[in-house]
């Protein structure tokens, strides 16, 4: 009985071991992070209204007035510049919110910095979800309010690629002096990190499956 019992041992540390290693084998070759742990906003910081997001059911849920959460966790130093990233996303009718690329943390107001990749399937602003917010706007709606889909980003050198459900909706490339006006000036690509937008009191919007992979 006892060797019986060291041999189960074995073999369950065994298998803990073979599944640890291929888990870091997986993740090494996805290269994928998660920027959010399903439990809690660990890693990410608001400033004004932060009562607008809270987690519910493994994702983070955005109800309430104007408020931005960013991401300040250890991954990149929270500083992205070439990079894939991915979340899944559901809206509730008449909502509308927005994720932040290659922006700064900001303690209140709308984010001057980066771009905005817009949530939207049916709010009365016409820039629907995957728009590059007032840059390059989309009429056609990819998505379905009540359905989780997939908004993917892809920025590389001075070109954004934005995927909803893996298609294209926008594909815009930088130009060496971007027109821009106002506090506009800041809306190009300079590095930073992801925020989510919590647009208005009526609008609820969920965010799961957060994640990220660096690229050169």
């Amino acid at each position: 009985m006892k060797y019986k019992l060291h041999y189960v041992l074995l073999l369950v540390a065994s298998l803990a071991f073979f599944n640890t290693v291929t888990s870091q084998d997986t993740q090494k070759k996805d290269g994928w992070i998660a920027l959010f742990n399903g439990k809690n906003l660990e890693g990410w910081k608001v400033g004004e209204n932060a009562g607008t997001f809270s987690v519910e059911n493994g994702a983070i849920k955005v109800a309430g007035p104007k408020a931005h959460l960013f991401y300040m966790g250890e991954v990149q130093n929270h500083h992205f510049k070439n990079f894939e990233f991915k979340a899944s996303v559901m809206t509730r009718a008449n909502s509308n919110s927005g994720i932040y690329i290659h922006t700064r943390y900001q303690e209140d107001g709308w984010p001057i910095h980066g771009y905005e990749v817009q949530v939207n399937n049916s709010h009365g602003d016409w820039k629907r979800t995957g728009s590059l917010y007032d840059v390059l706007n989309i009429m056609e709606t990819y998505a379905k309010d009540d359905e989780w889909y997939t908004e993917y980003i892809k920025v590389e050198g001075n070109r954004i690629i934005v995927k909803i459900n893996d298609i294209v909706v926008v594909d815009y490339t930088e130009p060496a002096i971007p027109k821009r006006e106002g506090e506009r000036v800041h809306r190009t690509l300079k590095g930073g990190t992801f925020a989510l937008q919590g647009h208005d009191p009526k609008s609820v919007v969920y965010f799961k499956d957060i994640m990220v992979r660096p690229l050169p």
